[in-house]
C-alpha cells in the first residue's frame, strides 16, 4: 500500500472530517477524497462511511487505522535511522497537537534564519505519545506538553497556560466563573488508551491515580475529546488558549497546576541542531 495513501487515511480517521483533515494535510478536499477513495479501490472494501456530520470509520476503517498507524512508525524510524547513518543535514522536530501552534512562528523564523541550508521534517503525534516519538528514535527535538514520564529526557519550558474543563453549553456548571477538581471529580472523563505514559493519563484526569481510573470513551486526538464531550457529555481538561466550536466552552480550574509547553530532547545527545533549536527557543520566550 502506498504510505502516502495510508497518511491521508489516517489524517480523516482522525479528523473525522474531510476538510479539517485537508487543512492539516495542506491540501485542498477534491484530491484528498480521491486518494481516499483509490485506497479503498485498491483494498476493495469501504473503510469510510458518509455522514452530515463528517465520516465515521467502517469495521474495515478501524482495522486499517491501526495497522496504518504501525506500518507508518515503522516507516518514520527506518527514515530517521538511514538519515543519522548518513549523515544527512536534517532534523525532525515531533509536535503535539497545538505545540506547534503555539511555538511554531517566530521559533520556525529564527531557526530557518540560522540554519536555511537544513531539511525539516514535521512528525505530528496524537496524544497517545507526549513525546511525540523522542523516545522511540522517531524525532531529534520535540514540541509538546509535558508533565510525562522524563527518564532520559531534557526539557526547556517556553510557555505555561493555564487549563479548564471542557463542557457543553448547555451543562449546569457552564456558567460558572470557575471550578474546582472536587466539583467535576463524579463526572465521566475521556481517556487515553492502554499504554499510555501513567503521568501524562494521571495530569490530564485531574492528578486522578491509575488504581482510580475515572471512567469514560477511550481517545486518541483533540477531535476525539471533543466530540465525546458534544455526543457522550463526558468532560475532560484543555489549556484555554484553545479555541472550542460551538457548543462546547471551557471553565477555569483554579486547583490545576498549569500546562506547560517545552521544548524536549533526548538527555546527552550532541547534534549540534537540536541545541541551537532549544537555544533559539529558549532566547524567543524568555
Amino acid at each position: 500500500m502506498d504510505p502516502r495513501l495510508l497518511r491521508y487515511f489516517v489524517a480523516v480517521a482522525e479528523e473525522r472530517n474531510i476538510g479539517r483533515a485537508a487543512v492539516r494535510l495542506r491540501m485542498t478536499q477534491p484530491p484528498l477524497s480521491r486518494a481516499i477513495k483509490e485506497l479503498e479501490t485498491d483494498l476493495g472494501v469501504a473503510l469510510l462511511e458518509r455522514t452530515s456530520n463528517g465520516v465515521s470509520l467502517t469495521p474495515a476503517g478501524t482495522v486499517l487505522l491501526d495497522e496504518a498507524r504501525a506500518l507508518l512508525e515503522r516507516a518514520d524510524r527506518a527514515r530517521s535511522r538511514v538519515s543519522a547513518a548518513g549523515g544527512a543535514a536534517s532534523l525532525t522536530i515531533g509536535t503535539l497537537v497545538d505545540s506547534a501552534e503555539q511555538t511554531g512562528g517566530r521559533l520556525a523564523e529564527r531557526f530557518r534564519a540560522r540554519h536555511p541550508g537544513i531539511d525539516i521534517r514535521i512528525r505530528e503525534a496524537d496524544l497517545a505519545d507526549p513525546t511525540t516519538g523522542l523516545r522511540a528514535g522517531l524525532v531529534d527535538v520535540a514540541l509538546t506538553r509535558v508533565p510525562f514520564t522524563l527518564a532520559g529526557i531534557s526539557y526547556q519550558t517556553l510557555r505555561s497556560d493555564p487549563v479548564g474543563v471542557v463542557l457543553r453549553a448547555d451543562d449546569p456548571l457552564a456558567g460558572r466563573e470557575s471550578l474546582t477538581l472536587s466539583d467535576v471529580s463524579e463526572r465521566r472523563w475521556f481517556q487515553f488508551p492502554t499504554g499510555t505514559d501513567p503521568i501524562w493519563c494521571a495530569y490530564w484526569n485531574g492528578d486522578a491515580p491509575l488504581e482510580t481510573r475515572r471512567e469514560g470513551p477511550v481517545v486518541r486526538t483533540v477531535t476525539e475529546c471533543l466530540q465525546a464531550v458534544l455526543w457522550n457529555g463526558t468532560i475532560g481538561l484543555t489549556p484555554l488558549v484553545h479555541a472550542l466550536p460551538e457548543g462546547l466552552t471551557a471553565v477555569r480550574l483554579v486547583d490545576m497546576p498549569p500546562s506547560r509547553t517545552v521544548v524536549a530532547w533526548n538527555t546527552g545527545t550532541s547534534n549540534p541542531l537540536i541545541q541551537s533549536l532549544v537555544e533559539i527557543a529558549r532566547a524567543v520566550y524568555r
